[in-house]
């Protein structure tokens, strides 16, 4: 059962008088979401953020859709009561399984990545390669995402469900891990991409593998440079970008605390306070 900590007197010290000083909901399934959220301290740097892993229940990318979608709720259950402003699945598996679904049911804006990294693959190419996880490539998100964008560029997907356990491992620079990065990558290069997308918001952490395996010609497509670009504006529309100094960021992980801790030093250049916490406690059956 969750109980507060210390962190709720914080995050709830704004008044509802106050929204543009109330937290941004960012979740993943483990450290991959770390990526958007380094992107958000560089473009959003007054904002508040609760960033959540769901690292006892990853990777995602092998679940059905019913997990994910309850995954999801459980998750957002929670940023309710923690009272978030906008929620940002930074999670592609979330993204292309749930977010049309939830976006009906919380009264809180929520983004996914997809979308947002469609618009930038078409703007820079047209023989695009999405690597993604196999729920993701199955759900053949962003091919539909790209091809209603710009019908007239081709696009090929590839399912890579070794990656995010390798890089929750932090096997980065295993002979190993370039060894399956060439194995997913080989049928993309025979196609000769011009663009290749991240359709996980894990992999950029692979970026000095894959860059050392792709031709110098090959532009990489980050999404989460372009959901925090589109979080920005969603800000502004609405009129609850926070002009005050943010809080601390607060970490929230359903598996062990010390695992992500060790992790998002690597990530993020300083340790995480990280806490425990039971999603599925937040939903009232």
């Amino acid at each position: 059962m969750y109980s507060p900590s210390i962190f709720d007197s914080h995050f709830h010290a704004f008044s509802p008088q106050e929204p543009q000083r109330a937290p941004i909901g960012v979740f993943d399934s483990g450290v991959g979401g770390l990526t958007v959220l380094r992107q958000l301290y560089q473009q959003l740097p007054n904002e508040s953020i609760i960033y959540v892993g769901d690292t006892a229940r990853l990777p995602y990318g092998i679940r059905s859709q019913t997990e994910i979608l309850q995954f999801v709720r459980e998750i957002l259950h929670w940023m309710h009561q923690q009272r978030v402003k906008m929620a940002i699945m930074a999670c592609n598996t979330s993204s292309a399984l749930a977010l049309d679904i939830v976006r009906q049911e919380f009264d809180f804006p929520i983004l996914g990545v997809i979308l947002p990294g469609a618009k930038a693959a078409v703007q820079q190419g047209q023989r695009i390669g999405v690597i993604a996880t196999p729920a993701t490539a199955q759900s053949n998100a962003y091919r539909q995402a790209i091809l209603e964008i710009k019908s007239n560029v081709q696009v090929w997907q590839v399912s890579c469900p070794e990656f995010v356990p390798l890089i929750e491992q932090n096997r980065i620079h295993d002979p190993y891990t370039t060894q399956i990065a060439k194995t997913y990558l080989e049928p993309l290069l025979h196609q000769e991409i011009d663009t290749l997308v991240y359709g996980c918001t894990h992999y950029p952490h692979l970026s000095p593998v894959l860059r050392s395996l792709l031709p110098t010609q090959v532009k990489l497509i980050d999404p989460a440079v372009y959901v925090v670009a589109a979080c920005s504006q969603e800000l502004d529309i609405l009129g609850i970008k926070n002009t005050h100094p943010p809080m601390p960021t607060r970490f929230a992980v359903s598996g062990c605390p010390q695992q992500f801790t060790q992790s998002g030093f690597q990530w993020l250049g300083y340790t995480p306070m990280v806490e425990q916490v039971c999603f599925a406690d937040a939903v009232v059956s």
